[in-house]
């Protein structure tokens, strides 16, 4: 089939748009007859899984889930019609089993399994065990996944198609002295990529032939936790790179539609934090050049796209050349497919579930702009170390026709620490570019999410977690991500602007405190006005309830920073009110005042409204408890502040205007000693690399940790001796947990 065959026409919506190509390639040959799809077992968990449960639901079908012991209460359990529980923990034994899922689908009477992403979606052997069961496997067939999963196969394959690829060793020797002496044949540096999988899991970026090899057996040990698979191939790394991918969509008659490209740059750990389609700063020529691309990748592995799936084609840029090369085509649902369905206004599983049924695709298209933000439980002070833990606060966005919020999670619900620590996905659409990075912007700033250890609430042991959600929105403001100049090191570059908290978070300190303060009282208000009415009046109470005078109490707070650049900072407050809903603020350190009025939002009992100096606006609070403190977080306009406060044991009662004091710092977060080395995220001890009694210099590494399928190697902060070892390999280890201490060296 000839270039104009191959690319018919543009989308008259959008001069903008990508090369349109509704190819034909030859139709596979119909399977035997299948039952009609009337029920469908979703092999995954969290945010995917709620996401098809929402389209099967859409089409009348029904939806059976399958979840882990750390799943039990989990949002897809909940959604779905059935549930079945298929095993530990553990994803190996788990979401990775094969028997445990086909067991489920047998006893469910499910009539076909929708993999999602990453577990099994890509694994050849459970679409061929599906196809065996007589149970549609929802995806191409398991000669495809085998060839496309396998990164050296396909290379080899588009490379005889003459779709550029990338310079490297695609082979089967997988010795590691072979492999080190492909490394030093290609030129340093290079890049360590798993065979099999994806994520930016088991990737490694090696500078120099000194750090081969233990970079080697980490993208290993990584790899073989992630996918069951230690394979890798090696590429020549290049330096400034875009991460472009062309969305391929194919049915079983033979009809091939590309949807778009995505611009999938912005990453951090080698994952996708930012996506957005189409891509910026494109010329027509060049993505017809890569749709094109595209498109003989598709022609070449035919029978792959016609065996019904939404496939994305991936290219990495070169931005000082203009050259690309092909990646890998992946056989599954993206993460990010999202932002393809904001701009053509189709539902991409819907697509899916109907081909798989024996319909034919949809041939449409619109236009527009569309980006999706990943908001991920983790530490971006700390390196964006992954988190672990309950989510306290949990308040998104409300959807709409064009905001979307992809989610496994509802507030109180777990991020575990044995699976990936994405709790929603943010997906906006504008009518261009401008307009979707406004509500972008404005979305995220009115993303709500709480954080800190674990507390105890009404007596329900729960736990907030640290986020990216601001991050994402300084990235958002960011000029040259605004300008659309974005590249894989994108986050690298441009650090000191990005991943400093330190303004930020000195900015509007005391008028965050007032009104932490005033929510405090109002709160407790509200709930003492709630015990009266149990108890039979304010005489049965221990408030500072007084007829007709005002009431003043000191409150003492801590500051809580995001970043780890500032100390906590300790606050004292008079805060004096009255009947009528006024409050004055008054700040020991310096007599500056504050006066506002404010009442609780009606149906909230977290929300105030708060008027000052005439400006009236909604104040958002989360409230909890840890220890012997009272933590509060205050959201304003965007903007969030975190304090903590004693717990007070009982509630004196002072009149006539005159002060007690109330409450007593919470002393902030426990100091470590000078040589204690802490754990910077919970996780599982993978390799201990440092004995009691060893010489250590600062910078050495001392201990691999893993978590959600990522390693992170702990290396010693200062010189000196080890004096104290608490930790073995296979150990599980909390958030700031002492792993080691050391016997600084004198000088």
């Amino acid at each position: 089939m000839g270039n104009s065959a191959s690319i018919a026409r543009r989308s008259k919506r959008s001069s903008s748009s990508l090369a349109n190509p509704f190819s034909q390639v030859p139709p596979v040959e119909k399977s035997p007859a299948q039952r009609p799809i009337e029920k469908i077992l979703i092999a995954n968990r969290g945010e995917i899984a709620c996401r098809i449960i929402k389209t099967a639901r859409s089409l009348g079908l029904k939806t059976v889930a399958v979840y882990s012991d750390a799943d039990r209460n989990s949002l897809h359990v909940r959604r779905a019609d059935e549930a079945v529980f298929i095993g530990p923990a553990s994803a190996q034994l788990s979401y990775l089993s094969t028997t445990s899922i086909l067991d489920a689908a047998r006893r469910t009477g499910a009539d076909a399994i929708h993999p999602g992403y990453g577990f099994l979606s890509e694994n050849s052997k459970f679409a061929q065990a599906c196809h065996e069961s007589g149970i549609t496997f929802i995806g191409p067939s398991a000669a495809a996944i085998s060839l496309m999963g396998d990164k050296s196969a396909s290379k080899k394959l588009m490379s005889g198609a003459n779709v550029p690829v990338v310079p490297g060793y695609h082979g089967d020797d997988q010795s590691h002295e072979l492999l080190q002496s492909e490394a030093d044949r290609i030129g340093y540096p290079v890049l360590i990529k798993p065979v099999l999988g994806g994520g930016g899991k088991g990737m490694r970026i090696v500078h120099s032939r000194d750090e081969f090899l233990d970079s080697l057996r980490s993208a290993l040990r990584e790899s073989a936790a992630a996918f069951g698979d230690t394979r890798v191939l090696i590429e020549k790394y290049i330096a400034q790179p875009r991460h472009i991918e062309v969305q391929i969509f194919g049915d079983r008659f033979g009809n091939v539609v590309h949807l778009f490209e995505r611009d999938c740059s912005v990453q951090r750990r080698h994952q996708k934090i930012i996506e957005e389609a189409p891509a910026p700063l494109m010329s027509d020529d060049f993505r017809n050049s890569i749709g094109q691309a595209a498109v003989n990748a598709a022609k070449v592995s035919s029978f792959v796209i016609c065996c019904c799936c939404e496939l994305p084609v991936e290219f990495i840029v070169d931005t000082a050349t203009g050259d690309f090369f092909f990646m890998e085509m992946n056989t599954r649902l993206q993460v990010e497919h999202p932002v393809t369905e904001m701009v053509t206004r189709q539902d991409l599983v819907e697509w899916q579930i109907r081909v798989a049924n024996g319909e034919s695709l949809p041939l449409e298209q619109k236009t527009g702009h569309a980006f999706e933000a990943r908001v991920y439980a983790e530490n971006v002070p700390r390196g964006f170390l992954p988190a672990a833990g309950v989510l306290y606060h949990y308040n998104p966005p409300p959807a709409s026709s064009t905001v979307r919020i992809e989610t496994g999670v509802e507030q109180s619900d777990a991020v575990s620490v044995h699976y990936d620590p994405m709790i929603a996905k943010l997906v906006v659409w504008g009518s261009d570019r401008d307009m979707a990075l406004a509500k972008l912007h404005n979305c995220l700033s009115n993303f709500q999410a709480s954080w800190f250890a674990l507390i105890f609430y009404n007596y329900c042991s729960v736990a907030g977690l640290p986020t990216n959600i601001h991050f994402l929105k300084k990235l958002a403001k960011h000029p040259a991500f605004r300008a659309g100049d974005v590249e894989t090191h994108f986050i690298e570059h441009h650090k000191n602007e990005l991943l400093d908290f330190s303004e930020r978070a000195k900015r509007d300190v005391k008028s965050f405190a007032a009104l932490a303060a005033v929510g405090v009282c109002v709160r407790e208000t509200f709930m003492i006005s709630s015990a009266e009415s149990r108890t039979g009046g304010p005489w049965h109470t221990t408030s500072g309830f007084r007829v007709n005078n005002p009431y003043t109490r000191k409150i003492s707070l801590d500051w809580m920073p995001e970043s780890e650049s500032l100390s906590c900072k300790p606050m004292s407050l008079d805060v004096t009110y009255s009947s009528d809903n006024e409050f004055l603020v008054k700040f020991a350190e310096d007599s500056s005042c504050v006066k506002l009025t404010a009442k609780r939002v009606a149906s909230s009992g977290c929300d105030i409204t708060v008027d000052i100096n005439g400006i009236s606006s909604t104040i958002n609070y989360g409230y909890y408890l840890q220890k012997s403190a009272y933590h509060i977080h205050v959201w304003k306009d965007g903007e969030h502040h975190h304090f903590t406060t004693a717990l007070r044991e009982a509630y004196d009662t002072e009149s006539h205007g005159e002060t007690s004091q109330r409450l007593t710092s919470s002393g902030g977060s426990s100091k470590l000693t000078p040589g204690a080395v802490a754990s910077p995220m919970a996780g599982l001890a993978v390799k201990v690399l440092a004995e009691l009694g060893s010489n250590v210099k600062a910078g050495d590494p001392l201990l691999v940790l893993e978590a959600m399928k990522m390693e992170h190697t702990v290396k010693a902060h200062i010189s000196g001796v080890i004096n104290q070892v608490n930790i073995t390999a296979g150990q599980q280890v909390s958030d700031g947990g002492i792993l080691f201490h050391i016997k600084a060296q004198e000088s």
